[in-house]
């Protein structure tokens, strides 16, 4: 009846000893995919990075052709004619606001003239 005890504890022990086994190695493998995760996230930055290097190369590559032969000027990385430009943009997003002012001014007296007619008619 002891042995049949020992033996008995004998193979619980070894069951626990191969289920902790089993769990290491899952846990193994989960830290290996999540490595794994990890360096393709690191690649896809990477692929992002090269992605925007180039688009800054063949931006570099447009301001040279433009710049070519000196028919753009350069001022503070800005093409002298775009400021030009920006500022002409700017005067006409001015007039248009302007111009929204006038019509709210317009608006504004057409409801003023249709209460002057609403009293009117209600006074006769």
């Amino acid at each position: 009846r002891k042995r049949e005890r020992e033996e008995k504890r004998e193979r619980e022990r070894e069951e626990r000893e191969r289920e902790r086994e089993r769990e290491r190695r899952e846990r193994e493998r989960e830290r290996e995919r999540e490595r794994e995760r990890e360096r393709e996230r690191e690649r896809e930055r990477e692929r992002e990075r090269e992605r925007e290097r180039e688009r800054e190369r063949e931006r570099e590559r447009e301001r040279a052709r433009e710049s070519e032969g000196g028919r753009e000027r350069w001022r503070d990385g800005v093409r002298e004619g775009e400021v030009e430009k920006e500022r002409e943009r700017e005067r006409e997003r001015e007039r248009e606001r302007e111009r929204e002012r006038e019509r709210e001014r317009e608006r504004e007296r057409e409801r003023e003239r249709e209460r002057k007619r609403e009293r009117e008619s209600e006074s006769e």
